[in-house]
């Protein structure tokens, strides 16, 4: 059910994003506790600003009381992704190449379930990644439960 709500507000969020450029980065719609969220994640160039989100808020809620895709009550929140923004898109992979990331994945792999390493890009639906060691790994996209941008301090 889930997905068929987030399906259903991602078409109704990308026109109101891109009408100010904005990039849809991320749609969650997932219940913490007693509550449902309905989580929009969006960026731009230059990065996004309080005002920014509050607009795509505000013009998303209207859009959200005209179609009412939810029965339940939900709380909105509308974001950007953060400094360890997720990469998802096959364009985020083009984007990213070169930068670190990391790697959570569903089952281990030779005892390990985390990587973090350079991108190296995707090819064929594997996520391919250089290790500090200089080593190059790769996974395959139904392995890999999160890629994100490693926050390096």
């Amino acid at each position: 059910m889930s997905q068929k709500i987030v399906k259903q507000v991602e078409e109704m969020v990308l026109p109101i994003v891109q009408e100010r450029n904005y990039e849809c980065v991320d749609i969650e719609f997932v219940k913490e506790g007693p509550n449902w969220y309905l989580r929009i994640f969006i960026d731009k160039e230059g990065g996004i600003t309080i005002d920014d989100c509050e607009w795509v808020s505000r013009s998303l809620e209207k859009e959200l009381d005209r179609v009412d895709p939810i029965s339940q009550p939900y709380i909105l929140e509308v974001s950007s992704p953060g400094l360890d923004r997720p990469l998802k898109k096959d364009e985020d992979f083009k984007r990213y190449q070169g930068e670190i990331v990391d790697i959570k994945l569903y089952k281990a792999v030779n005892k390990q379930k985390e990587f973090q390493g350079k991108l190296i890009g995707l090819e064929d639906n594997k996520i391919i990644i250089e290790t500090e060691d200089g080593n190059s790994c790769s996974f395959a996209r139904e392995q890999v439960s999160m890629v994100r941008l490693a926050v390096i301090w």
